[in-house]
């Protein structure tokens, strides 16, 4: 089925469709697992958007695009829906290369009606009259750039549906029909007309009639929608409605589909989870969930080897917060994710979540550095991105010692190019005052932890991937590093390798088959992009014929550092020979992170083929030694 042949059906059979899609979708993520209760809470509302408007000639921007499944699985791509999250397969997110109906990728959140905005704008300029439609929800209404997109909307006037789709009630109550009538009634042509005409009455009267003419309707409307903010914002409000009755949204829907001018807002109340059981139970728990049972909704977990890099923060954190109370905790909307949720159950009062909010996120901290506190921001890789600007200006330049915890460092598997942490020691050790580690494993983020609580000179930042740790007995306290030293792993006399993160096991493999093949090789773990461990890096340049960086992020990042040091001070006039193994530049679609890793060059076999070609052997041998 494509949305064109939903165009005809009855209610009724609009019903039947919706509880089939349901079904559909739960299905499909017990197969594949992915993000479930976002999905579920949207299924009569993707229903009834494809059976209103012409999509894709309508412009339909799903946001975040994690509530997309259901529209995955209505616009051609049922037959894929397995797929999703797979190598080669559908991605969990809206993506422009997947479909038409996909006009925008949007994969973290409150984009889309700034994106909307200029679609709305490129149509008009160039003389069409399709419809702009944005869905907000699932918390993306947290995060100012929603706000920001809304106000310059707004000022422009320009004709753009959003359809906020409020599924944790932090809006409003639930909703009737008394409601929904009057929603229909408020979002329909006469009442619009009529409202215009009195707008057009009351610019006749004297300033202060007009004035009170004006805030007295506003008044009414906002006693009976409670929308006055977005009407501030510009925009006219029309709910709230309930999203999961289709009786409800049609006419609404299609009144804003006729409406000819100005931006509108539809406030739908939705359930996260709808239709399921467990994931009704538990919203939380069922926002991104593995492969589950459909029948009794356990989820499948494989039994861990390790702990996982995310809890070993968590756990560290507690045990230095309990020492230390001037240790506070901040997440993005991520307590789960970053492991904060364990630190607020032991210390509450000292974990603060902002929501999807990361820029305040990190000025928030800057604040409370500012006051002697010591605040841990903890953030994915990808997810800091979007607070750039407030890192440089509001923290480094001010030399503030706020602690950067970045989860998710590297690549990331399901998730695909989107949520790969790619970038960040690029751009942080870029910075002045900011001292940037990164975790080689889980013993060493415990110290990297202890030594974040310890240093007050400045910023700091420390990177761990996602998933498990490597299996070591784990130290009783996190030790004190000293700052900007790194440390000798394994010693050789030929071949250097210096690792920075947590390619460091895949370094020792390579130096393993590299010992085998007659090339003794040195293994070093960096600790520190910035600083850098100077003394430790001469050394290895000036007993050893080749040095080979490793790190699991872009060009820019450690290996440029470590070039500049060398070209600076002389170092790579006496023929060293230095190579740089970072990620390759382009971004990796979702597959088994040890395959992206292949792809992007960063494991044993590659660090191996580098090697040897250095040192002028035939590449291809590796590939047959690297069993040895």
């Amino acid at each position: 089925m494509l949305p064109q042949d939903m165009r005809q059906l009855s209610i009724e059979q609009l019903i039947q469709l919706a509880d089939e899609l349901r079904s559909e979708t739960i299905d499909a993520v017990s197969v594949t697992g992915g993000h479930l209760g976002a999905g579920l809470g949207v299924v009569e509302l993707t229903v009834a958007i494809h059976h209103v408007f012409n999509t894709p000639t309508d412009r339909l921007i799903w946001d975040v695009g994690h509530q997309c499944y259901p529209h995955k699985i209505l616009t051609g791509r049922r037959n894929r829906i397995r797929t999703l999250r797979q190598a080669g397969g559908l991605s969990g997110f809206t993506k422009r290369s997947e479909s038409e109906y996909d006009p925008f990728g949007a994969a973290h959140s409150s984009t889309s009606i700034s994106a909307g905005l200029g679609m709305a704008v490129g149509r008009d300029l160039q003389g069409r009259r399709n419809n702009v439609i944005s869905v907000i929800g699932d918390g993306a209404m947290s995060a100012g750039m929603a706000y920001e997109a809304m106000n310059n909307a707004g000022a422009m006037d320009s004709r753009q549906i959003v359809i906020l789709n409020d599924n944790d009630m932090s809006i409003a109550p639930p909703v009737g029909a008394m409601s929904a009538y009057l929603s229909r009634l408020l979002s329909g042509r006469s009442y619009r007309s009529l409202r215009e005409l009195m707008k057009q009455i009351a610019s006749k009267l004297p300033d202060p009639l007009e004035r009170t003419a004006k805030r007295a309707e506003e008044f009414a409307r906002g006693m009976v929608t409670g929308g006055t903010l977005f009407e501030e914002l510009g925009f006219y409000y029309v709910g709230p409605i309930d999203g999961h009755n289709l009786e409800h949204l049609i006419p609404v829907l299609k009144n804003a589909r006729d409406a000819e001018n100005g931006p509108i807002l539809i406030h739908c109340v939705t359930q996260k989870g709808k239709g399921y059981p467990p994931a009704e139970a538990a919203a939380d728990k069922y926002h991104g969930v593995s492969k589950f049972d459909v029948i009794t909704g356990a989820q499948a977990k494989a039994t861990p080897n390790a702990p996982s890099y995310t809890k070993v923060f968590a756990q560290s954190l507690i045990e230095e917060a309990r020492k230390d109370e001037k240790i506070v905790a901040v997440t993005a909307a991520m307590p789960d994710g970053t492991g904060l949720d364990l630190f607020n159950q032991e210390l509450p009062g000292r974990c603060f979540d902002v929501g999807i909010a990361e820029q305040h996120a990190v000025t928030f901290a800057a604040g409370m550095a500012t006051e002697g506190l010591k605040p841990f921001v903890a953030i994915y890789s990808t997810f800091l991105q979007r607070a750039y600007d407030q890192v440089v200006h509001d923290v480094a330049i001010q030399n503030l010692p706020v602690r950067f915890a970045i989860d998710r460092a590297g690549l990331v598997g399901a998730d695909g190019a989107t949520h790969a942490g790619s970038f960040d020691t690029t751009f942080l050790a870029t910075l002045p005052n900011m001292v940037v580690m990164a975790a080689a494993d889980e013993a060493e983020l415990k110290h990297m932890v202890a030594t974040a609580a310890a240093y007050n000179e400045g910023p700091c930042s420390f990177r761990y991937p996602r998933g498990e740790g490597v299996g070591l007995d784990m130290p009783e306290k996190g030790e004190v590093l000293e700052i900007g030293k790194g440390r000798i792993i394994k010693e050789g006399g030929k071949i250097a390798i210096l690792s920075f993160g947590t390619r460091l096991s895949e370094a020792l493999k390579a130096a393993e088959t590299l010992d085998a093949m007659g090339h003794s090789t040195t293994v070093a773990d960096a600790r520190f992009c910035k600083p850098l461990d100077e003394e430790m890096i001469r050394n290895l340049v000036e007993t050893h014929e080749l040095l080979i960086t490793v790190e699991e992020g872009s060009v820019g990042g450690f290996g440029s550092h470590v070039l500049q040091y060398l070209a600076m001070n002389g170092l790579l006039d006496a023929g060293i020979k230095v190579r740089p193994i970072c990620m390759a530049d382009l971004f990796i679609d979702q597959n088994k992170p040890e395959i992206m890793y292949d792809i992007a060059g960063l494991n044993s076999r590659q660090i191996l083929d580098v090697a040897l070609a250095a040192l002028n052997h035939k590449s291809q041998n590796a590939s047959n030694l690297s069993a040895l």
